[in-house]
């Protein structure tokens, strides 16, 4: 069995196709489909399946997937301590964060983290998509959702806390809603999803309410909703963090402050994925970014994720 196929195995189940592992090994399609047929007679058993979409592993592709995924790691390893032997913490490090967190929150953490260690190259992208999270080039995705993905590795970094409020000039105008269903009919600032129906969940106690709104301002850029909150363009429902220090110096008021809501979810999660090589800089920034979420404590363990599974974009 040849080491080479036995990576390239691993390259064709990552990218979902051959064509695309081609491009990404920048070989030909034809000597790709040569590994695999190559390591297929070796081990006398077909490793993957085709589709008009994709190919999906065998039993046995995926357990000597998982053997080549752990040899490609050790092999980026061994390059990684070759390469900074004598030198100080360097790397680069894929970050994807949320538009709103990433900007308003996590901005200074960071800015922090590259003053600590400037041999770290990082590369932030600030967007909100929740399919594909890690990508080549993201090695941690920092996300708000009511239950991560089973296939990554979830380290919770907090609770979200949605608040209702307004301005102070616009509740002294038209008040502000004192229960859910007031909701209905007050112009909304908050976030949404396209093709989708947005959906307030409010708990109190075991208690557990759902509410279908009509914002009248929609964006995925909190910073934005927050300049319409303060304007008093209508009533904001937005993690609290967006608007706390308005809030603090009673700029903002908030309303149904009993309730504890959620539109995406109530957790931050960070992610990453199970079987991939991390580097130092990954790691280190790993924790340095736990750390900086729950402050007052431990950051919890890693979970022990189930058998990874590559999951191949469909090309």
């Amino acid at each position: 069995m040849e080491i080479t196929s036995l990576t390239v195995l691993v390259d064709i189940l990552d990218a979902g196709n051959l064509s695309q592992a081609a491009r990404n090994l920048k070989m030909t399609r034809a000597n790709v489909s040569y590994h695999l047929s190559q390591l297929e007679k070796s081990v006398g058993v077909q490793l993957v399946r085709r589709t008009t979409r994709r190919v999906e592993p065998t039993e046995v592709g995926l357990r000597l997937y998982q053997h080549g995924r752990a040899i490609q790691n050790e092999m980026r390893a061994a390059r990684e301590t070759i390469a900074t032997l004598g030198q100080g913490l360097q790397g680069r490090v894929g970050l994807s964060v949320p538009s709103g967190y990433g900007q308003m929150v996590m901005s200074d953490w960071l800015i922090d983290f590259k003053r600590l260690y400037p041999g770290i190259v990082l590369d932030v992208r600030f967007e909100n998509r929740v399919d594909d999270l890690i990508r080549d080039e993201v090695d941690i995705a920092i996300r708000v959702m009511p239950e991560p993905p089973p296939t990554l590795v979830a380290r919770d970094m907090g609770a979200v806390r949605y608040t209702a409020c307004a301005s102070r000039e616009y509740a002294q105008v038209h008040g502000l809603p004192t229960g859910l269903e007031a909701l209905r009919t007050a112009p909304l600032i908050t976030a949404g999803v396209v093709g989708r129906q947005l959906r307030l969940r409010a708990y109190q106690g075991e208690r557990r309410e759902e509410v279908t709104l009509e914002p009248t301002l929609i964006s995925e850029h909190f910073p934005f909703l927050r300049q319409g909150i303060l304007a008093g363009l209508g009533v904001g429902l937005v993690p609290d963090y967006v608007v706390q220090d308005a809030v603090a110096s009673g700029e903002v008021l908030t309303t149904l402050d009993e309730w504890r809501l959620s539109i995406f979810g109530t957790q931050m999660f960070m992610l990453y994925m199970p079987d991939r090589h991390q580097t130092r800089a990954v790691r280190t920034c790993i924790e340095y970014l736990l750390g900086r979420a729950l402050p007052t404590g431990a950051a919890p363990p890693a979970p022990a994720p189930a058998a990874p599974l590559p999951c191949p974009p469909t090309p």
